[in-house]
């Protein structure tokens, strides 16, 4: 294995959106992060690249408000 392939397998840790301001809305979103609950709830399982879908689907939300 080269230094290329061993730098691909590293996982690039995706740091929580947290704000540390919990609070669900009605359809349960987090009026912090803009996370779902069921998002919120499977973090830690979460893929790097599932996570960064999540925060993208997050900064989506922020602008729709």
């Amino acid at each position: 294995m080269n230094n290329i392939e061993q730098i691909n397998e590293v996982a690039i840790e995706v740091a929580s959106p947290c704000v540390r301001n919990c609070c669900l809305d009605k359809q349960d979103f987090c009026v912090g992060c803009n996370r779902h609950i069921d998002e919120i709830m499977a973090w830690r399982k979460l893929n790097s690249k599932a996570k960064q879908d999540v925060l993208m689907l997050c900064q989506q939300r922020q602008q729709q408000k």
